[in-house]
């Protein structure tokens, strides 16, 4: 938090240097507080539960101060922005985003990017604690896969992928033709999947075909499964090619495109076909990664594009990248089990009586049991659950479907396109309602889940025990 001080000396910002020296001093001594509150606490596992669910609440409050104090933004907008970028969805309360300074624009690629990796994953990397309490929280969060046996040497591993491939991505930035500024903050927020842009016509200000593909490059990179990067970093590519979740990018991606593309070149949208694959694919990849970078916008799209196209981008959305990635939505390795799941049960019921081998290829190897499957099941089903819950609330306030639709599809799977429903003038209401489902797609469900059962046992244990 202090680090954007250096941003605003530089760019000769003074009213932003007390706000983030004065945010930085707060989260030291909110830091040391909980060190000593918490310190008698031993990390089983439902404390490692219940804070991997509230740090990220915690860290995008403290995270809201710079906007706050700086008075660029009211306390709920300021709130909404942080957790919008530590959870790498991009929705931004800046209207217009041109009147945010360099400092403070460098705060918001620099949550996303460590969103990205995960507040828990960064903190796990910088711990002196037992490995018991790392794996605790490590799983905690959501993750289970490990590059090599010991989580803190997974961490590190992961980190120094992340930060191999953010060089890569300013090196692309800055080819392309981008200020030195520019290739940073979009490198920081393209790599996270985040979104964040540095004007209200996010990177089509550019107009700059090397700058999108640039982009993209970044986005698809962010978007694979760490463990699968790091085998192609060990030139280990027979695996990498043969894993579950690069097949299923692999069709879906192309797939997806490739429907697009013709959708708009069959209604002649932008007069040639490079012009109509250039936009399509890149909104393609910005949704499917859950990045949000745009060069097409939401009424250019209702009322210019194809009905098609629209519904692939929501269903690209809700799809997501891959699991262990920086990327939101369902992910590619529960899309690939669930449609071999379903390959399965066709083949019992055609063989009935035979032993069907339940098998698939993913890094290190998968367990693959009737617990997985259903636990996937529900996932997915929660999931849209939770998403169908978020529309009809949403739908209460805006009479639109197909803006809702997009909207909410967009928050879980915390990708940052918008509708333009939501605007700093909103209501708190719906924006409490879009923060809960950045939460909950990034943290994806279970934990919170999880946590509200403990508590609402522990109310039942005590109304028991006093009746």
């Amino acid at each position: 938090m202090l680090t954007p001080i250096i941003v605003a000396i530089i760019y000769s910002e003074p009213k932003f240097i007390f706000s983030f020296f004065f945010s930085g001093i707060v989260s030291i001594i909110v830091g040391i507080v909980f060190i000593k509150v918490f310190k008698k606490y031993k990390m089983s596992l439902k404390v490692a539960m219940i804070f991997s669910t509230f740090i990220w609440l915690v860290a995008s409050l403290l995270g809201s101060l710079p906007f706050f104090i700086s008075g660029e933004l009211t306390f709920i907008n300021s709130f909404f922005e942080a957790i919008s970028g530590f959870t790498t969805t991009g929705f931004s309360m800046y209207n217009p985003i041109e009147s945010a300074g360099f400092a403070i624009n460098f705060w918001r690629g620099m949550i996303q990017w460590i969103g990205g990796l995960g507040i828990i994953f960064t903190m796990i990397i910088i711990l002196r604690s037992s490995g018991t309490s790392i794996m605790r929280l490590y799983n905690a969060e959501g993750r289970s896969e490990r590059i090599l046996p010991s989580i803190r040497n997974t961490s590190k591993i992961i980190l120094y992928i992340y930060l191999f491939l953010t060089v890569v991505g300013v090196f692309l930035f800055i080819i392309s033709g981008l200020p030195l500024f520019d290739s940073i903050f979009y490198t920081f927020v393209s790599l996270s999947t985040g979104g964040f842009a540095l004007n209200s016509n996010s990177i089509l200000y550019y107009n700059n075909g090397w700058v999108e593909l640039a982009a993209m490059v970044v986005m698809i990179l962010g978007s694979i499964n760490f463990a699968l990067v790091y085998l192609l970093f060990k030139r280990k590519f027979r695996e990498f090619f043969n894993d579950i979740e690069t097949k299923v990018a692999i069709i879906i991606i192309p797939l997806f495109i490739i429907i697009v593309s013709v959708a708009l070149i069959e209604f002649n949208v932008y007069g040639n076909i490079s012009e109509n694959i250039r936009f399509g694919a890149f909104q393609i990849v910005s949704a499917i990664s859950t990045t949000g970078l745009q060069t097409v916008f939401y009424p250019e799209i209702l009322n210019s594009w194809p009905a098609i196209t629209f519904f692939i981008i929501i269903i690209s959305m809700i799809i997501g990248g891959g699991s262990g990635s920086t990327s939101g939505g369902i992910k590619w390795l529960r899309i690939g089990l669930l449609f071999k799941a379903i390959f399965w049960q066709i083949k019992s019921f055609l063989l009935p009586g035979a032993v069907i081998p339940k098998k698939i290829n993913h890094f290190q190897g998968l367990k693959v049991n009737n617990d997985l499957l259903r636990i996937t099941g529900l996932f997915i089903f929660l999931y849209i659950f939770v998403y169908v819950i978020s529309v009809l609330i949403v739908l209460s306030y805006y009479n639109n479907l197909s803006q809702v639709l997009f909207e909410i599809a967009s928050a879980m799977g915390n990708v940052g396109l918008t509708s333009g429903i939501l605007t700093p003038n909103s209501p708190d209401f719906i924006k409490i309602v879009f923060m809960i489902d950045f939460w909950l797609g990034r943290l994806e469900i279970w934990p919170v889940l999880l946590v509200l059962f403990m508590g609402l046992a522990t109310i039942k244990d005590k109304l028991r025990f006093n009746h």
